[in-house]
């Protein structure tokens, strides 16, 4: 972890389930930073701030919900919002209140999923965060027993919710991920491992033993979304890393990701990402401080 991003240490004890926050503030003035614990936050009257989870940014709109897993840095910034009235309820929850054999029970598969999910962040959907935000504000008013069981059911509530978004790339944060098929996934580690050379369609389908058209449409089937599209998700991810630990001039760290064109390195960046490689720098160091 980059040592400019602040190292939480939450107030959440060994011997609690979970940690509560309720705030109304005029701005955001926390910095980057992120923490053990797992966090739920509800953000309410706060349109025109921008959201940093892992290597993605977004200007947000007047209420999210936003589920952030271990360790993945974040932080809310002011920006261009102009709200007196911003209401934050934040949730942090030990990673293994749910131990492994216990997300192994098939009722819990879904839990176990998002859970897996939130590594890269996740940004619930308009219509589950109107749903649930009644009752994540009364959940600081439950008591004992009460309250877990109920934080338990909300999670469980957006576990199974429609319209989940996740916000940063897998390959920022080096995460491995699991796809039920042997082929895929020997394809992914084949691009991961040679993301910075030259990877083509041609290559890949001989790796998987099929035809460049099967290939296609098996991969698609099994990520999501399309070949092209995978082999950019994870450059980006890798070049976003860049960005953030190291000093490199853009030019390198564009060479460094498989870019052979800087200006087609900048124009993919800032479609993906909403800003320029070096907005995205700038931006991501801003408010950080080093924790001691």
């Amino acid at each position: 972890m980059n040592n400019n991003i602040l190292k939480e240490i939450t107030p959440l004890t060994a011997s609690d389930c979970f940690t509560i926050f309720a705030r109304t503030k005029t701005e955001f003035d926390f910095p980057l930073h992120y923490h053990e614990e797992m966090e739920l936050n509800l953000i309410i009257n706060a349109k025109g701030a921008k959201r940093v989870v892992g290597d993605h940014m977004e200007e947000i709109d007047d209420t999210e919900l936003v589920l952030v897993g271990s360790n993945l840095p974040h932080v809310w910034k002011t920006y261009k919002c102009k709200s007196n009235d911003i209401q934050e309820i934040t949730i942090q929850f030990h990673k293994d209140l749910f131990d492994d054999k216990m997300l192994r029970r098939n009722q819990l598969h879904f839990i176990r999923d998002m859970f897996e999910k939130a590594k890269r962040g996740i940004l619930f959907s308009k219509v589950t965060t109107q749903l649930l935000s009644g009752r994540l504000r009364q959940l600081r008013n439950k008591q004992g027993f009460d309250s877990v069981l109920e934080l338990m059911s909300i999670l469980h509530d957006l576990s199974i919710s429609r319209n989940m978004r996740i916000l940063s790339d897998a390959s920022f944060s080096n995460i491995q991920q699991s796809y039920n098929s042997r082929r895929v996934e020997k394809v992914m580690e084949y691009m991961n491992q040679n993301f910075d050379k030259t990877v083509i369609l041609a290559d890949v389908a001989k790796l998987a033993n099929m035809t460049e058209v099967s290939f296609s449409r098996f991969f698609k089937t099994h990520t999501g979304i399309s070949f092209i599209d995978s082999l950019l998700e994870i450059r980006l991810g890798h070049a976003s890393r860049l960005l953030i630990d190291t000093n490199q001039p853009v030019a390198e760290v564009a060479y460094h990701c498989g870019f052979n064109n800087i200006s087609n390195f900048n124009r993919l960046f800032k479609k993906k990402k909403g800003c320029t490689p070096k907005q995205f720098r700038e931006d991501y160091s801003y408010g950080s401080r080093v924790f001691i």
